[in-house]
């Protein structure tokens, strides 16, 4: 068990912390499960430091006080090269020794304290007041990025900050706002939140990070700069932000701050300004503090990037659960390098909050550097004629009463034949990770339903050739393609249909463990909500969510329909069993294609090389084993090229899984 649990650390480590993994997902997944067993086997053998204490599951009924022994101050800010300018001088007039500073990026997260004893992790705390904290240890511990044991057996005390990557706060607001919950702000509060849930096993959905930046109390260690700190917690597992850069002068700092100013976007978390510490600690010693902050660090904080325009219009979208969002319409204006006219609003007590009205000047910016919002609303610049605005009553598409269920935010129509429903629902049903079903897009799906051609996603497969023709801009060679896609996806593997249905809070991850698990569409129909939910990772949600749908009298004759067609209903993935068996190049490999493809279109090789134990990616790094570059490929060629990456032709490719083999 030590052993196993050494290496699973190891790997994790590898991947949350260097981002530089070096195994496949199904050797971690095998090993992991290993490990599962034995525990649940000898579980008085379950040490603090297993992998498997990462998954949360402690339900909370509140959060202890901490005392930090060492107070986490906070830093005076700089708004402008005058104001850090200042900060040098002051700096010099303090302390005689020569002054380098260790500038880095200020990550918009939740400050944190770690605490280790003998280098296990033992307890995790926020900032709080600076002075107490509360006591988030269980919810820190399923973050990956955090060791829970280091790689040498010490008493230290770190502190840094945990961040939501501006990817997963787009996919939870996402889900959020489908499941008709409030969506969070920005990546910050959402890491707030998350961090501050009393069930852990929500904070462990959240895929968070952190960054280390500095240790609490130096002086039982060795390194006397920043630098060297900052180098040492890597040494001993911590993940720290190499973004950083020792300057000489204020003026290399300020030549930092100007090319952040201008990367920031293209960063994968949101940074909010940068920090500029005096590198020596000694030093800092000289400088000392003031009451409330060290006077030898100072955080330069970014301009907000902000635009004004005014909300011409407020629009409601129905989405295919029934939630109906709005979006303001405004005049058009550049903000963070783009052209801006649409902002969401997300639900009806957002626009209550902000009080918005038609033809309001407003503020918008940019939440997680990606996603339009509106900051606030300009009440001096409103017209005196302004009036509140008044929220729909009933659903703009099909005009039955809006209905707002306890506990959501937002409205939602719950006429199961709403057209813009059902038109969403045939849109994710054709999608690239559902059916895969080319050649249908919004605008012929849309055609095909209001001529009364389909009404549900089983009649796609009774179309004829002649109604396709019935369509505008589909000719003959455009409906035998189509006709073509629909027939194929027949044979598509149980979890593409599970997705494709649309079933609440099933996305394509939660599809295929369930697919993986029950084999059959039959099993899963009939499975309990304790079966689905004691598949690893499916919570009682995704399993009350299921039941619901598969006890729905039309969802039973839509089942009905589609095996008339002829649908596999069966799973047909691989197993790590199956894998176990299979002899092939792209096993256990990191694949990425590129350019035009002839033989399969890119789903399909995709499809076939993870059927032979390969994973396929879509960048190029160190980390990949095999380019497979088709016509006109591009800059992932001239990568893989640059980086040395093994580069296979098509054919190449064709030919190694023609020759794949399973052994007996």
């Amino acid at each position: 068990m030590i052993a196993l649990n050494e290496k699973l650390n190891q790997w994790a480590h590898e991947y949350y912390v260097k981002d530089m993994p070096t195994v496949e997902d199904a050797e971690y997944d095998k090993i992991y499960h290993q490990l599962v067993e034995l525990e649940a086997t000898f579980p008085d053998l379950v040490t603090s430091d297993s992998i498997t204490q990462r998954i949360g599951g402690e339900i909370l009924t509140g959060f202890n006080k901490v005392e930090h022994q060492v107070p986490m101050m906070s830093l005076n800010n700089a708004f402008n090269k005058g104001d850090l300018l200042d900060f040098d001088k002051r700096i010099k007039k303090l302390t005689d020794k020569e002054i380098q500073y260790m500038v880095e990026l200020k990550i918009d997260g939740l400050a944190i304290n770690l605490r280790y004893e003998n280098g296990l992790f033992i307890q995790g705390a926020t900032r709080g007041d600076g002075v107490i904290g509360e006591d988030i240890t269980q919810n820190l511990k399923t973050v990956m990025s955090i060791p829970l044991k280091l790689k040498q057996p010490i008493d230290i005390e770190v502190r840094g900050e945990c961040y939501m990557p501006k990817k997963s706060f787009i996919q939870l607001n996402e889900a959020r706002e489908a499941d008709g919950e409030n969506v969070f702000a920005n990546p910050r509060n959402a890491a707030a939140g998350s961090l501050r849930q009393l069930d852990s096993k929500i904070t462990a959905k959240r895929n968070l990070s952190t960054f280390i930046y500095t240790v609490a109390e130096t002086s039982s260690f060795d390194f006397s700069t920043q630098a060297a700190s900052l180098d040492e917690l890597d040494i001993i597992g911590f993940k720290t932000n190499h973004q950083r850069q020792l300057c000489q002068s204020i003026e290399d700092v300020w030549d930092y701050i100007e090319n952040f100013l201008d990367k920031r976007n293209e960063l994968d978390y949101e940074i909010d300004g940068i920090v500029i510490k005096v590198n020596d600690f000694s030093a800092q010693k000289d400088i000392g503090f003031t009451v409330k902050a060290p006077r030898w660090a100072i955080a330069y904080k970014f301009p907000a990037e902000e635009a004004e325009t005014i909300i011409r219009d407020i629009e409601w979208t129905v989405g295919r659960t029934g939630v109906v969002t709005p979006t303001a319409v405004m005049d058009p204006v550049q903000l963070a390098g783009t052209t801006v006219s649409r902002a969401s609003l997300h639900n009806v007590d957002l626009i209550k909050e902000k009080d918005i009205r038609l033809l309001d000047s407003v503020m918008i910016h940019k939440a997680g550097d990606i996603i339009p919002e509106v900051t606030r609303v300009l009440v001096d610049k409103r017209r005196t004629d302004s009036k509140v605005y008044e929220f729909p009553t009933h659903c703009p598409a099909c005009g039955s009463e809006l209905e707002r269920i306890e506990s959501e935010v937002a409205l939602r129509c719950m006429n199961p034949m709403c057209p813009a429903q059902i038109k969403e629902g045939l849109n994710h049903f054709v999608s690239r990770n559902a059916m895969n079903i080319d050649g249908l897009g919004p605008r012929v799906l849309e055609q095909m339903y209001d001529k009364e051609i389909i009404k549900n996603v089983a009649d796609l497969y009774f179309v004829t050739e002649e109604e396709l023709l019935t369509l505008d801009k589909i000719k003959e060679k455009s409906a035998n393609n189509i006709l073509t896609a629909i027939n194929n996806s027949k044979t598509n593997s149980l979890e593409k249909l599970l997705f494709g249905l649309g079933i609440q809070h099933v996305g394509s991850k939660a599809a295929k463990l369930i697919a993986e698990k029950f084999k059959e569409l039959d099993a899963v129909m009939s499975a309990t909500k304790e079966e689905v939910s004691g598949i690893d990772t499916i919570g009682p949600v995704i399993a009350d969510s299921l039941e619901k749908y598969f006890a729905n009298e039309e969802v039973h004759e839509l089942i009905a329909e589609l095996k008339r067609a002829e649908i596999n209903l069966t799973y047909l993935g691989k197993t790590l069993e199956d894998l176990s068996h299979v002899e092939s190049p792209f096993k256990d490999k990191t694949i990425v294609l590129t350019g035009k493809l002839t033989h399969f279109n890119r789903n399909e090789a995709k499809e076939k090389i993870e059927a032979l134990g390969g994973k396929v990616t879509g960048s190029v790094s160190k980390k990949t084993d095999i380019v497979v570059a088709g016509e006109e490929a591009g800059s992932k060629l001239e990568k893989a090229l640059k980086l040395e990456v093994t580069v296979w032709n098509e054919e190449q490719m064709v030919s190694a899984i023609e020759n794949s083999t399973k052994v007996e």
